[in-house]
């Protein structure tokens, strides 16, 4: 049987010993299980899914608005095809937010790689992925 094969590293090969710091404990066998470019790829990794996650949340919030906009559309009755104009302004928002979203993330996801890269992980990512002015729906 073949022994699993170890997960490439998103932020770089920081191979060196000396860089490498442990981050958490096995509490089976109190040896230290991680090294900093682990805590590093996990931290990558969340920093990803929480914005893949936000932005998935407003685009679900659109694919309701359209679903809205179409249905006042069919139904022909002025008040609700007049509704629209407020729908589709707020489904324009939301395709910026998404977009500050992913803006994000690639600013966040470079920072990554080059702090990998130099060594240093002291850097914060901005957290926000478009969510500070208004709500997100969570």
């Amino acid at each position: 049987m073949e022994a699993p094969k170890r997960r490439r590293s998103l932020v770089g090969n920081n191979r060196k010993s000396s860089k490498r710091a442990p981050t958490e404990m096995n509490k089976d066998d109190d040896h230290v299980t991680a090294t900093s470019e682990e805590f590093n790829d996990v931290e990558v990794w969340n920093t990803l899914s929480n914005g893949f996650k936000r932005a998935q949340l407003v685009l679900d919030q659109n694919r309701d608005l359209i679903r809205r906009v179409n249905d006042n559309h069919l139904s022909r009755i002025p008040e609700n095809v007049s509704r629209n104009v407020g729908l589709i302004n707020e489904i324009n928002g939301n395709i910026s937010r998404v977009m500050e979203i992913y803006t994000d993330l690639a600013v966040d996801f470079s920072k990554k790689i080059e702090e990998a890269k130099s060594g240093d992980t002291t850097a914060t990512t901005s957290g926000s992925y478009g969510c500070g002015q208004s709500s997100c729906g969570s």
